[in-house]
Formats: structure tokens, sequence, C-alpha cells
């Protein structure tokens, strides 16, 4: 298998030599469940060389309707395990590795890379990855969704101490609002990685009004 024609219409986009340099590209995406789906569903085929999926969790039942990654032969199986391998069968060209563990451990192991991505479900942990961040100097992208809305923001400079920091329980979900939102996050990490231009440190919020129009509102972070 040839990745010219692998990646045919990609590299009609834009062109050989951005393709070739994905493959140079590493990412962590903390979390496997409804995010952490859609984002390796997106950027499992396409091109980025390697992929660490991070999540000590086991799929239930009631993960299986919004979380794109795991079918009903799944329920019990570790979510990283079973996600890595989704991306391997999926194309040749990629290394995806599983983590079975929380991110406070993981954070400790040492590894680099390009871009980290957010694909967890509470604000303590977002904060450790931005802290860890920080710490290494890495970009990472963060990305919340719940009922009809999320959230998403490309953190380079800015402090995600803006947040009110807590223990909140989302509230209800369902699969589209979670393919929405993770795709817009796939498409701001597949730029980056690609070399075009991205905002960065913007907050996009994304929700449907009273009238069911869907609403986008840009929000400028503050740096650090």
């Amino acid at each position: 298998m040839r990745e010219e024609d692998y990646f045919k219409r990609q590299i009609e986009l834009w062109g050989v030599d951005v393709q070739k340099s994905l493959a140079e590209k590493k990412i962590a995406i903390i979390g496997a469940g409804g995010l952490g789906s859609t984002l390796a569903m997106a950027l499992g085929t396409s091109g980025i060389g390697a992929i660490d999926m991070v999540d000590f969790d086991i799929v239930s039942l009631h993960n299986i309707h919004r979380q794109i990654a795991f079918g009903l032969a799944d329920e019990g199986k570790s979510k990283s395990q079973t996600v890595a391998k989704l991306i391997e069968s999926k194309s040749p060209f990629v290394k995806a590795k599983a983590f079975e563990m929380d991110f406070d451990a993981f954070s400790k192991l040492g590894n680099s890379y390009d871009l980290i991505l957010d694909a967890t479900d509470n604000l303590p942990t977002r904060e450790q990855i931005d802290n860890y961040a920080k710490a290494t100097q890495t970009p990472w992208i963060y990305t919340s969704v719940e009922e009809f809305n999320g959230q998403v923001c490309f953190f380079e400079e800015a402090g995600f101490q803006v947040f009110n920091i807590s223990d909140h329980t989302p509230g209800g979900i369902a699969a589209p609002i979670v393919m929405h939102v993770g795709s817009l996050q796939a498409n701001l990490a597949l730029r980056y990685l690609a070399g075009l231009n991205i905002t960065k440190d913007k907050l996009y919020y994304l929700y449907f009004d009273e009238d069911g129009d869907i609403i986008t509102q840009k929000f400028g972070m503050p740096k650090v």
C-alpha cells in the first residue's frame, strides 16, 4: 500500500511535503470516551505518525450510543486499548499506543508531544493538563461538551486558571453534539500540525439558542 494512494485526497489539499511532515508528528489524546473517539476517528487516518491514547476506564453499555469507536462487543474492554487498535486497523501509517492510567500517572512518564488534545470530562484534570503543558512548553486544545453546547480553545500562552475549577458533573448528552464539537477540535489540531494558520488562545463557545439557531461566540483568553 502506497501513502500517495491512501492519502490521495489530502495530498490534493496541501501537497506531498505537508503530508510527509505529518508522519513526524506525535500527539496525545487524553480521554478515550466521546470526544476521544471522535478525535481518534478524525485524526487516526490523517497521517499523523504517532497517537497515544490515555484512559484508565473500560467501556460501559451507556457509553456506546455516543462514543463512536465502540460497539456492543467492546463492553467491559479497555477504552484506550480498543481505540488504539481501531486506529491501527484503519491505517498502516500510524503507531497508536494505549496508556491505561490517569493523567497524573501519565504526566510522570516524561514523554514529549507536538500537541496534547483534551478529551476529558472534568475541570481538575484539565487544570493538570494545562500545568503540564506549560511546564513542557507543549500546546494543547481544551474541549468540553454537554447538553447542546460545547467549548474549544487552543491554549498556547493563555492560562486555564480563568475557569472556575470545580468537580462539575456534566449534564446529559447525545452523540451529534459530541461529534460536532470534537470535529472542530480535530480541525484545529490537524491545521496546526500541518503548519496552517489557526487562531490561538481564543475560546469558541457553540450552542443552540431558544429558537434552535446554532450560535458560535468567540472570547479572547487572558495570557499568563
